[in-house]
């Protein structure tokens, strides 16, 4: 089975480890759920963050949502002048029989900016999405509160 890579792309609000995770959770279940992805079939992810993110590893996004046995790194992207600020990355391995050119690249919030050929994605309802990331919200993969 071919391995191929897909891609996508956010924004976070500010440098805080709920604001990262929040964007990671919600770029994640966009590329999970736009391209039918199980975890069972990524082979690892590559997740990126601009300098300015430091807060927290966006890769725990994954554990949370249950990506428990998925080799996962993260990885600060170059400072490049003039570069979008508050990013967040993923490349995704994926095991699939889809073509390269099936593959749905996800692209929201700032992000959009950076791939205008790849708006595929109908409008988010953000309540909706949220409530499916609650529903899928892995417990005992969530660390516990800094007192």
């Amino acid at each position: 089975m071919p391995c191929r890579g897909v891609r996508g792309a956010t924004t976070a609000e500010e440098n805080t480890r709920e604001s990262i995770l929040e964007a990671t959770r919600q770029l994640l279940a966009l590329m999970i759920r736009a391209n039918g992805i199980a975890s069972e079939d990524v082979a690892s992810a590559v997740f990126t963050t601009t300098t300015d993110l430091n807060a927290e590893f966006p890769a725990l996004a994954a554990r949370q949502l249950g990506w428990l046995d998925v080799a996962l790194m993260c990885y600060h992207e170059l400072e490049v002048p003039g570069s979008l600020r508050h990013c967040i990355r993923i490349l995704l391995h994926w095991n699939t029989e889809k073509q390269t050119s099936e593959m749905i690249h996800v692209y929201v919030k700032g992000a959009t900016k950076l791939r205008p050929d790849r708006d595929q994605l109908p409008p988010v309802d953000w309540k909706e999405l949220e409530d499916w990331i609650g529903r899928h919200l892995d417990q005992t993969a969530l660390p516990a509160r800094p007192a």
